[in-house]
């Protein structure tokens, strides 16, 4: 696929290089021109661009990508400008990035493909493993819902997965159980192996590897967290 990536800062340059290295052409644009000569090796494109300037932003070829991607974030002037030129544009497919509620806020007036809010999931992510030194990953569905994978504490080892009572208590559905076996590979190394399971018996009893997939308000899983 083909991107243009509006801002490559901290957040664009990471976006920009890791998609690059997965094998897509990627046209970064930046008004730093530090930044942009950090990529111009990395990436297809690397240009010195105002994205807030009309004439400038419009000599990119957004007909000829697929996605374009607004990366600005710490700027909103900049962010809901830049968004409302590609609009103006129609430009078909348009992602940006949020650093806050009003920001999103905002952002969602424009009808976009998508908004991302890296700096609230990264949050979410350091909650979990400071409070609970668990190793979680997460995909928000919507505002209020997201499906979380995490391995089971210490606390739920032996205990089987309908004793746990967490979509009785907590409202939060177990759609998958990941088992998680230590297997020796042909150096005689020990290495952990995890086998998704969507079918499994509720009188599962739970081992240290194992690891769970729910579906539920991340209230709930907040609610949920403070129990343990």
């Amino acid at each position: 696929m083909k991107y243009i990536i509006i801002g490559l800062g901290n957040y664009g340059s990471v976006l920009a290089e890791e998609l690059s290295v997965l094998g897509h052409e990627v046209i970064g644009a930046d008004i730093n021109e530090s930044r942009t000569e950090a990529l111009k090796d990395k990436i297809a494109t690397s240009l010195i661009l105002d994205a807030t300037n009309e004439q400038a932003l419009a000599t990119l070829p957004f007909k000829d990508v697929d996605i374009v991607i607004v990366a600005i974030g710490e700027n909103f002037g900049a962010s809901i400008r830049i968004v409302a030129l590609l609009k103006k544009n129609k430009v078909k497919h348009i992602y940006a990035r949020a650093v806050d509620d009003l920001h999103k806020t905002v952002l969602e007036a424009f009808e976009l493909d998508s908004i991302l809010t890296p700096e609230k999931e990264a949050a979410h992510s350091l909650v979990q493993l400071l409070d609970l030194d668990l190793h979680v990953s997460s995909f928000q569905i919507d505002d209020k819902h997201y499906i979380i994978q995490f391995r089971i504490p210490p606390c739920f080892i032996g205990y089987k997965i309908n004793d746990l009572g967490i979509e009785k208590e907590f409202h939060i559905k177990v759609i998958a159980l990941v088992k998680g076996e230590k297997v020796y590979n042909s150096l005689g190394i020990s290495i952990l192996e995890h086998q998704v399971n969507n079918c499994f018996e509720e009188n599962h009893s739970l081992e240290a590897e194992d690891e769970l997939v729910c579906y539920g308000l991340y209230k709930d899983f907040m609610a949920f967290w403070k129990a343990l």
